[in-house]
C-alpha cells in the first residue's frame, strides 16, 4: 500500500471506528494493526512495541500525570469547591451577572486546582445551573459560561495535558505551565467581560442576587468565609506552581507536593470516611488508566503511520499550502479544530503531535508558542458538536428545561471568544513567551 493510501486507509479507519461507537483506544490500537498488516509489513508490530516502551512506558515525566488525578479527585471529594462557589456568590451577588463571573472565577480557581474538566463542568452544573436558571439568569448564558469555564480546567496550570504535551516536544513541563498560565488567565477575562457586557446590554440576562438574601451574611461573616474557603485551594496553586516555577522541584515532584496539600484539604473539609478515601482512588486509577490506554493506542497509531510514510504524505501536504509558515499553520491549527469535533484532547495531541512538531521545528516556529496555541484551540474540542465533552457532562446534570439544543447555540459565542484570543496570541506572541523569559529565562 502506497503512503498516499495508508493515510486515507489509517485515517477513514479511524473515522470508521469512532462513528461506530468503539472506545478510542482500541480504535488506535486496532487501526495501527490494520494499518501495519496492509501497510508496512506485520514486520513492524515489533518495532512499535518498542515505542511503546520508550515513550509510554519508560517516561518519568508522565508519572506526574497520575499524581495529578489524585489531587484532583482529593479536592473534589472534599467539597471545599462548593462552599468556595457559595462564597464568591454571595460575595458578587449584587452585580449584574454576579452568578455568572462567580462561575467564571471559581471555575479559574478549580482549573488550577482539579483541572479536570468533567469534574468542574459536573460540579458547576449541580450548584450553579439551578441558582442561575431559579434568579432568571438566561439559560443560554448561564450553560454556556459553566461549559467554557470549565474546560479552562486543560490549559491553566498544573494541567495533565500540558504534562502530556511536554512529552511530546522538546519543551519542558516548566516552560509550558509558565507558557500557559496568561493565555488561560486571557480566557477566564474574556468570558467575564462577555457577561458584564451581554448584562448591560440586557440586564434580564443577569439579575442580581435579592437584598434580602445578601443582608442575612455580614461583611465580617463574607470575610470568614473567603479566608476559610477560598485561601485553601489558592494556597495549594502557590505551593504546586510556586515549587515548579522556582526550580525547587520539577513537575513530578511538583505533583507530590499537590496530592499532599490536597489529601491535608480532603482531611478537614471532608468526611474523612475510609470508604471515600477508597472511592477516590479508585476513581483516579480508572481516569488514569483511560488517558494511558489512549497513550499507548496512538503511539502505536503514529508508529505505523511513520513507517508506512505517512508522515512525508501530511508533511508535503502542509508545507505545500499558499501563504507559506502562515499558511501552514493555520492549516495545522484548523485541523485541530476539526479533529476536535470528533475526538478528546488526548487523542489530538497523541495523534498530531508527532506529525505537527517535526513540521513546526522545519519551519522555524518558536516551539512553545506553537505548543500553548494548540492547547487554546483545544479550548474548543470540548464545546463542538457533535462528540463536545462538555455538552454531555452538562446534559447529565442540568434541568429538564435546558435542552440539548440550547447547548449548542449556547457554545457559540464562547468558541468566537477562543478564536479572538487565538488572534491575540499569533499577534502579541510574548502574551505566551513572556512568562517563561522572565520566570525561567526561556528564549
Amino acid at each position: 500500500m502506497s503512503p498516499e493510501m495508508l493515510t486515507i486507509f489509517m485515517f477513514g479507519g479511524l473515522m470508521v471506528g469512532l462513528f461506530m461507537g468503539h472506545p478510542l483506544a482500541f480504535v488506535l490500537g486496532g487501526t495501527a494493526v490494520l494499518g501495519a498488516w496492509f501497510g508496512p509489513g506485520p514486520q513492524v508490530l515489533g518495532i512499535i512495541i518498542n515505542n511503546i516502551y520508550g515513550r509510554a512506558m519508560d517516561n518519568y515525566v508522565l508519572v506526574a500525570i497520575p499524581l495529578f488525578i489524585l489531587m484532583a479527585r482529593f479536592l473534589n471529594d472534599s467539597g471545599v469547591t462548593e462552599k468556595m462557589f457559595e462564597s464568591m456568590r454571595l460575595l458578587l451577588g449584587q452585580v449584574r451577572g454576579g452568578l455568572a463571573l462567580t462561575v467564571v472565577i471559581v471555575s479559574v480557581l478549580l482549573a488550577a486546582t482539579t483541572g479536570i474538566v468533567g469534574a468542574s463542568i459536573a460540579v458547576m452544573g449541580l450548584i450553579a445551573l439551578a441558582p442561575m436558571l431559579k434568579y432568571g439568569y438566561h439559560k443560554g448564558l448561564s450553560a454556556g459560561v459553566i461549559m467554557a469555564s470549565g474546560c479552562l480546567g486543560i490549559l491553566i496550570p498544573p494541567s495533565i495535558m500540558l504534562i502530556l504535551m511536554a512529552s511530546y516536544s522538546p519543551v519542558s513541563v516548566g516552560a509550558l505551565f509558565a507558557g500557559a498560565l496568561i493565555p488561560g488567565l486571557l480566557l477566564g477575562a474574556l468570558y467575564a467581560l462577555f457577561v458584564l457586557a451581554v448584562c448591560m446590554i440586557k440586564p434580564s440576562y443577569g439579575p442580581p442576587v435579592a437584598i434580602a438574601e445578601r443582608a442575612q451574611i455580614s461583611r465580617g461573616q463574607m470575610w470568614l468565609m473567603m479566608g476559610k474557603y477560598v485561601l485553601p485551594p489558592m494556597s495549594l496553586i502557590l505551593g504546586v506552581l510556586g515549587a515548579l516555577f522556582t526550580g525547587i522541584a520539577t513537575a513530578t515532584e511538583a505533583s507530590a507536593i499537590g496530592v499532599t496539600l490536597a489529601f491535608i484539604l480532603f482531611l478537614i473539609f471532608g468526611d474523612r470516611k475510609l470508604s471515600t478515601c477508597y472511592r477516590t482512588f479508585i476513581e483516579a486509577g480508572k481516569t488514569t488508566t483511560m488517558v494511558m490506554f489512549v497513550l499507548v493506542g496512538a503511539t502505536a497509531f503514529t508508529g505505523v503511520f511513520s513507517i508506512g510514510g505517512g508522515m512525508d504524505v501530511i508533511s508535503e501536504l502542509v508545507l505545500a499550502m499558499p501563504g507559506g509558515t502562515t499558511g501552514a499553520l493555520i492549516l495545522m491549527f484548523l485541523l485541530v479544530f476539526v479533529l476536535g469535533m470528533f475526538l478528546d484532547w488526548t487523542g489530538i495531541v497523541l495523534l498530531s503531535f508527532p506529525i505537527m512538531l517535526p513540521i513546526v521545528q522545519t519551519m522555524g516556529v518558536d516551539m512553545l508558542w506553537f505548543v500553548v496555541m494548540v492547547a487554546v484551540v483545544l479550548q474548543t474540542s470540548f464545546l463542538t458538536p457533535p462528540f463536545g465533552y462538555a455538552l454531555f457532562y452538562l446534559k447529565g446534570v442540568a434541568p429538564p428545561e435546558v435542552q440539548t439544543l440550547d447547548l449548542y447555540k449556547a457554545v457559540i459565542p464562547f468558541c468566537i471568544l477562543i478564536m479572538l484570543a487565538c488572534i491575540l496570541m499569533a499577534l502579541f506572541p510574548w502574551l505566551i513567551t513572556g512568562l517563561p523569559a522572565i520566570l525561567l529565562g526561556y528564549g
